[in-house]
């Protein structure tokens, strides 16, 4: 059970690491916000059949709650997504997935300011290694530059991708008790509809770029890998062996993304990124070790 559980787990966060690498991929072939709309149009599609009779079940809890789960859709969906393959507009992927890592680190904040959240010695000191190795990729090595604010536009709004994110997985606190085929089926519907204004804003800007036969496979990557066939394989690997122990897997992301990123589009790893690596995996290890436990 453990090994199978492993090799699900692995599977999933290796597609979730290659969705900064489609992302980067896709420049040139469809622009940002057609890529994410589109992406959400195949899930959707797919959707409608796969969980169905879960919505149908679920429909009374759905129409009471209906704008906090079309909520999830737009900020944690299409407003991830968004600033996120408009960031590899302008920076790298291997950038992208190291400051991705950045999500625990912020979520913890967030938890604990509003919510107070038992925090230990050893979390704060994970999280400080977390935030220096991001703030290392963020400033491409040059931490100077974040004194200054002269932060490259790409790491800038992968910044905002990563609020954006934590933001929606502290709301997921929020969410109803529906099965969790409804709640991504609902949430993808969210998201399709906030990302019409965005393809809109493309089109009227003349920014829109329509999928070439290269930009089509990056979307259907996206719109059934990404969205559908890891949320899938991430739940069972929860059920074999518990969500402590399969979310560690999650820390796997940047270390896939990085090695994607050099094989597939031939980037460059700098001495920063080993450095940055290597302080944000360090600081999950030491928070997740040194976390408070959960009372029996």
């Amino acid at each position: 059970m453990n090994v199978q559980a492993y090799i699900i787990l692995c599977i999933t966060t290796l597609i979730w690491g290659g969705n900064s690498v489609a992302g980067k991929l896709a420049v040139g072939h469809v622009s940002p916000m057609m890529l994410t709309g589109m992406r959400w149009v195949i899930a959707c599609s797919v959707l409608l059949a796969f969980a169905a009779p879960q919505v149908r079940r679920d429909w009374p809890v759905i129409r009471k709650n209906w704008a906090l789960l079309l909520g999830y859709g737009l900020v944690g969906f299409t407003g991830f997504n968004a600033f996120l393959y408009s960031a590899l507009q302008f920076t790298s992927a291997i950038n992208c997935v190291i400051e991705q890592a950045g999500i625990p680190m912020v979520i913890f904040v967030v938890n604990f300011l509003l919510f107070r959240t038992k925090v230990s010695p050893a979390q704060i000191a994970g999280f400080t290694l977390t935030l220096f190795g991001v703030a290392l990729t963020a400033s491409h090595g040059d931490l100077t530059t974040l004194l200054t604010l002269d932060l490259n536009q790409g790491d800038a709004l992968m910044m905002a991708a990563v609020l954006v994110y934590a933001a929606y997985t502290v709301a997921l606190r929020f969410k109803p008790e529906i099965h969790w085929k409804s709640l991504i089926a609902i949430s993808a519907f969210g998201a399709l509809l906030s990302s019409i204004p965005l393809v809109g804003w493309e089109i009227a800007t003349d920014r829109m770029i329509w999928p070439d036969m290269t930009g089509w496979v990056i979307v259907a990557y996206a719109g059934l890998l990404p969205s559908l066939v890891s949320q899938i394989l991430y739940v069972r690997g929860v059920e074999l062996i518990g969500p402590n122990r399969a979310g560690l897997f999650i820390n796997t992301i940047p270390i896939f993304g990085m090695v994607l990123s050099i094989l597939l589009i031939g980037e460059a790893l700098q001495t920063f990124h080993i450095i940055a690596m290597g302080l944000v995996l360090g600081g999950i290890a030491v928070a997740e070790r040194g976390r408070p436990k959960d009372p029996a």
